[in-house]
């Protein structure tokens, strides 16, 4: 028996088979009948955004933690959604078209393929797995699929990325050669929180790299237009060994990679930046040969001495405006009702999450891990 199959799932979640055009897609006039696997704090947030969504009811709602459960049968109440504490219920409900997955990160695989197999148009957010094996079980799965497929990483969508990163690949920056991205909090996640029963254990969020940094890894790989080709870093539980007890994921790490096209770049994440001490927050620098980009404020600075900063895009806003994700959103059911791609399918979200994945286990190994020693397809 599986371990879905013992304990149905757990729930909360703090990345589609290629841009494919749906071979069915829905009427325009008539709504998607939509489901939530999953109403913990990623789950309730996609839930926000889909009642926003016109043409769209949300006819399920399914956690095992009642109070969850509750919270979102009230929130969805306009469109009286059954509610069900085993996923299954929904993956069996043919009349249910659209289906979002926001549960801890190890679940994700099992319930995007029992999507996949009973014909639902699938959200899924990121990480799409844990472990290179699972990621390449959901690829063989679904790569061949023309239902909708789009990972959770929001960032695709954000406009500020898409303006600015388009001018990058037409070389606004010359050359792409090197990229150093950060991400940093000043304190750790809370301990006693309500993901605190999954996050803190790498076997279930994949470890802060898979869970959180997916999203600033993927962005960079779509700068690079490329995949890594090796990584090598070293991290731990540096400030907070064994913190809450039985800990398993890292408090911080810093990881080198190269590109197959050779673009070489570094990332680092910690959870001790002091307030306040300069560098903090999340940031993302693309050097090339003629000057560099600041992806964070949409600004290119020229490497001529005496030239003058220039920005590629006014209002650009902070890395996670409510905006991107609303719009991540409503590309996911544009896409069943039209054909068009999303901004973040399948393919993205397996070499999204594969790139976290080598950069964890070179630094679990302590050594410089390589693309084929994932001994994936992609």
């Amino acid at each position: 028996m599986s371990t879905l199959n013992r304990r149905n799932f757990l729930v909360g979640s703090l990345a589609a088979g290629g841009a494919l055009r749906p071979s069915h897609a829905q009427g325009t006039d008539e709504p998607i009948p939509t489901a939530f696997i999953g109403t913990g704090n990623r789950g309730s947030a996609l839930l926000k955004g889909t009642l926003n969504e016109a043409g769209v009811k949300v006819v399920a709602v399914c956690d095992i933690k009642p109070d969850r459960l509750d919270r979102a049968a009230t929130m969805a109440a306009r469109d009286t959604p059954v509610t069900y504490s085993d996923w299954r219920r929904i993956i069996d409900r043919k009349d249910i078209k659209a289906v979002f997955i926001a549960t801890p990160c190890d679940l994700h695989v099992e319930m995007a393929i029992a999507a996949y197999q009973a014909g639902k148009h699938i959200y899924c957010e990121k990480p799409i797995g844990v472990t290179a094996e699972s990621v390449n079980r959901l690829w063989r799965a679904g790569k061949d699929s023309k239902l909708v497929f789009q990972t959770g990483l929001g960032l695709r969508s954000s406009a500020r990325n898409r303006t600015v990163i388009a001018k990058i690949h037409e070389g606004i920056a010359g050359k792409v050669i090197m990229i150093r991205a950060h991400r940093t909090a000043d304190d750790d996640l809370d301990h006693n929180g309500s993901s605190a029963d999954w996050f803190f254990n790498a076997k279930r969020s994949g470890d802060v790299i898979v869970e959180m940094a997916v999203h600033n890894l993927d962005v960079c790989n779509w700068v690079a237009d490329s995949r890594p080709a090796w990584a090598a870093g070293a991290g731990g539980a540096l400030v907070w060994p064994d913190d809450p007890p039985g800990r398993t994921n890292m408090d911080g790490y810093t990881l080198t990679y190269e590109y197959a096209n050779g673009i070489k770049f570094s990332f680092t994440q910690v959870f001790f930046h002091p307030n306040g001490m300069p560098g903090g927050g999340q940031s993302t620098m693309v050097y090339g040969t003629t000057g560099g980009v600041d992806l964070s404020t949409a600004t290119y600075f020229p490497r001529q001495r005496g030239a003058q900063p220039v920005k590629l895009m006014e209002g650009a806003g902070g890395p996670r405006g409510s905006s991107q994700y609303d719009s991540h959103i409503s590309g996911f059911f544009n896409a069943i009702r039209t054909g068009e791609p999303v901004t973040a399918p399948l393919k993205v979200g397996c070499i999204g999450t594969l790139t976290a994945i080598l950069g964890r286990e070179a630094i679990y190994r302590k050594k410089m891990m390589t693309w084929s020693d994932l001994a994936v397809d992609l």
